[in-house]
């Protein structure tokens, strides 16, 4: 599908399998000729600067959720038990509710939890490379990118870690809906079925860890007080859902898109390889170039001017972060990777009060599983240049990402 005229700067070209394999002119476009563009395609305003985005972030409502009663209005009841779910999620809700959930949150889920997670990431991160070790090659996806952040999320929520495949199939379903549910609308039943079995499979494992304490997030979620306030049932499994998702997803794009860009610089990725003390600088980097969440919602809370455009209250609005990490205004020579670039302060995590809760552990992760992929496997490399990206239009990832070495 050709990008030739004003008319197709819309993002619904993002369903295009081409386009979706390479975003990047689209966003050039919408950045130079129209950053702050009505589409009439997505009924949104789309959003393509840095400072632009900054200014979503920082001055529109997250609060997008339709009520039921809305709902019941446009004729989707059957939706009603993903909207409930919804709106008690932090990354749905404005001040003042948002500081009270995320407040809560951050009592239970520490810097001192995720570090204590450290030893264990390197631990499955071998263990999982020991099972593919002797085979010559691997999808990297399969063996490593989606199974490592579900084994770590399972543990630091304080539950089996043999349940690691359910919560990634429960995870890919919510993401599903997520980035594409208004161009999928068939997917509504899956998205409702998992829903279900969570909100069942976490409301049992609150109860569990009160009766019987594993000192996972479960039970520090659901025992975290702040003033003597403290979340409700319906808030902990509603919010352990959202905290599941987006460190599964982000975690697993961030592994599988930060191997593919490097395979892809080979020159910056044996200057990581001989440098290892770059790692932090380089997975910043890989985040910027590749964004694992490529753009989010938020609706306009009045009246408001962005970018010469009049946006009136209650206009959705999408801030593009793939976008604004690669403008140009922000970013020198943005298409280029640049592993130890400095100032490198890009919205993958979003921003503000909205930046991402699980981006410590995502980093945590990335690091530890890119450091060990190039010191134990010295010969990686790409078995195809052919790679098939998920047609997930809001979060960027593989479906599979087959690598050789030697065995």
């Amino acid at each position: 599908m050709a990008i030739a005229n004003g008319a197709d700067l819309s993002l619904y070209h993002l369903l295009d399998p081409e386009i979706l394999a390479d975003p990047y002119p689209l966003y050039a476009r919408l950045r130079n000729e129209d950053p702050v563009h009505w589409d009439p395609y997505l009924h949104a305003w789309v959003v393509t600067r840095y400072e632009d985005v900054l200014q979503v972030f920082q001055r529109f409502s997250a609060d997008r959720t339709p009520t039921p009663e809305r709902l019941a209005t446009l004729g989707m009841e059957g939706l009603t038990p993903i909207a409930k779910v919804m709106v008690r999620q932090m990354l749905f809700m404005d001040p003042p509710d948002h500081t009270r959930v995320r407040k809560l949150a951050a009592a239970a889920f520490t810097p001192r939890r995720v570090e204590e997670m450290r030893s264990r990431v390197e631990e499955i991160t071998n263990s999982l490379i020991d099972q593919v070790l002797g085979a010559g090659e691997m999808d990297a996806m399969e063996a490593i990118a989606n199974p490592l952040p579900a084994i770590v999320t399972a543990e630091m929520f304080g539950i089996s870690s043999g349940d690691h495949r359910l919560l990634k199939d429960w995870s890919q379903d919510f993401a599903e809906m997520l980035g594409n549910f208004q161009h999928n609308p068939g997917r509504a039943g899956r998205v409702l079925r998992s829903l279900e079995a969570m909100t069942e499979y976490f409301r049992g494992a609150v109860k569990q860890q009160i009766a019987r304490p594993t000192g996972g997030l479960i039970e520090a979620l659901a025992a975290a007080t702040v003033d003597g306030d403290r979340l409700t049932e319906e808030e902990v499994v509603a919010n352990l859902i959202i905290t599941m998702v987006g460190g599964q997803e982000t975690t697993t794009n961030l592994i599988g898109n930060g191997l593919l860009t490097l395979l892809s610089w080979p020159e910056e990725m044996e200057r990581l390889r001989r440098d290892p003390s770059l790692m932090p600088s380089a997975v910043e980097e890989l985040l910027r170039y590749e964004s694992p969440s490529q753009h989010t919602a938020r609706l306009a809370a009045a009246d408001i001017q962005l970018g010469g455009k009049a946006i009136k209250q209650r206009d959705a609005v999408i801030a593009v972060m793939g976008a604004a990490n690669r403008d140009p205004q922000r970013f020198p020579d943005p298409n280029r990777l640049d592993l130890g670039r400095h100032d490198n302060r890009h919205v993958a995590f979003a921003w503000s009060s909205h930046f991402c809760f699980g981006a410590p552990l995502a980093r945590l992760e990335g690091q530890i599983v890119l450091r060990t992929l190039l010191a134990r496997l010295p010969d990686l490399r790409l078995k195809t240049p052919h790679v098939e990206w998920r047609p997930n239009l809001g979060l960027r990832g593989l479906t599979a990402l087959w690598l050789e070495y030697s065995a």
